[in-house]
């Protein structure tokens, strides 16, 4: 992506030192942990055992390599499509162009704004609280428009790219391997860190149900995958407290007391490159920096749950009204993946489709067309988030 940087680059102004220092520590660290490498499975199509240990040791994994350049090229092309068509400013029907702009018939949660390298949610009541810290906000750069979209909720209705990503037949063999054959969805978002504008995102843990549940494990409340199509760099990526996701309690706030800063002292950065995709576990503790440097990241987030962890449950009320998660709520909510499956078999005819298994079992067939665009729209009001 070559879209202009401004005249001024933006930095953590007397933090600054401390923060490199930060960024070249946890990189080195990072490359060190050894959760890292491309998608392997076993002689009989099991995910390799080391890649299943390592997830769930650090809470986090590295898949090198998954996306090749001609998908990244597509991703590439609806992005730009993507920001070409935001609207003007926030509430806008309209885009800089006159055009009627990206969600503007949406009623889902779709565009999320920041003022450039703020933090929105932290130390705010928002998503339930569980942001209790805000991090720190960098003066932005001459120039910076007032604000900007740094997520977009509900993705998949607005990119056929991305959509084929989540139909990925080895991420999806992953998801089967880390919640079980009949895994379900979660939600989807395309996070946008813009160089010298990228907002931050506070420490916190995404799940806010079952946290007392007596059948509580390190898994309960599912992963998301990070797909990325320029890389990452601690910089600009999201860091992890690796184990976080093995404990039921965790205090954000005294963490970053201990640090004596917003950079905790036990996390570590989430380093990509292009076309890398990281799993990461909903209950570890994560969070990002405003992206003062000169890079860009793009990720493709999607997550996925274990079906026991959702049906029956009342969701968090997050990212949709709250509601109990019925059967077939679920079933209506992962015809996206019945139709991100055929979507990505027409666009790649040589690759080896995934069989999602209760689609399978039900003998449900969907086919991505026209008719299945359109039925995306909105999609993520049926979201599964606990």
């Amino acid at each position: 992506m070559n879209r202009p940087l401004r005249d001024v680059v933006a930095d953590y102004g007397s933090e600054e030192a401390a923060m490199q220092a930060y960024l070249r520590e946890g990189e080195r660290r990072a490359l060190a942990l050894g959760n890292r490498g491309p998608i392997r499975f076993t002689a009989d199509g099991q995910l390799h055992p080391e890649i299943l240990a390592a997830y769930w040791r650090c809470g986090f994994y590295v898949f090198e390599g998954v996306l090749g350049a001609e998908e990244l090229a597509d991703i590439e092309a609806d992005l730009r499509n993507i920001l070409d068509r935001l609207p003007a400013e926030r509430g806008a029907k309209l885009d800089a162009k006159g055009r009627p702009a990206l969600a503007a018939e949406c009623k889902a949660p779709t565009l999320f704004w920041s003022k450039p390298l703020g933090d929105p949610f932290g130390g705010t009541a928002l998503a339930n609280g569980r942001h209790p810290v805000k991090m720190f906000e960098p003066e932005a750069p001459a120039g910076a428009p007032k604000e900007v979209v740094y997520l977009i909720l509900g993705p998949m209705q607005f990119s056929d790219a991305a959509l084929r990503v989540y139909g990925h037949p080895k991420l999806l063999a992953v998801a089967a391997a880390v919640n079980g054959e009949d895994f379900v969805p979660f939600n989807e978002a395309l996070f946008i860190k813009e160089p010298g504008l990228g907002a931050s995102v506070a420490w916190h843990r995404d799940g806010v149900t079952h946290w007392d549940s007596p059948d509580w494990d390190e898994g309960t409340h599912g992963f998301n995958f990070m797909a990325q199509l320029y890389g990452c760099t601690p910089a600009n990526g999201v860091w992890v407290v690796p184990g976080s996701h093995n404990l039921r309690r965790v205090d954000v706030k005294a963490m970053v007391t201990q640090s004596g800063s917003e950079r905790l002292s036990n996390a570590i950065p989430i380093v990509c490159r292009p076309g890398d995709v990281a799993i990461t576990n909903r209950q570890a503790v994560h969070g990002s920096f405003a992206n003062t440097s000169r890079d860009w990241r793009v990720t493709v987030n999607f997550g996925f749950h274990r079906r026991r962890s959702v049906l029956g449950v009342k969701g968090g009320g997050v990212h949709n009204a709250p509601a109990v998660y019925d059967a077939e709520r679920i079933a209506r909510r992962a015809r996206l993946i019945g139709y991100a499956i055929d979507a990505r078999r027409q666009r790649f005819p040589d690759e080896l489709s995934y069989v999602y298994r209760p689609h399978a079992r039900a003998a449900a067939r969907y086919v991505w067309n026209d008719a299945a665009k359109a039925d995306l729209h909105d999609y993520n009001l049926l979201d599964l988030s606990i």
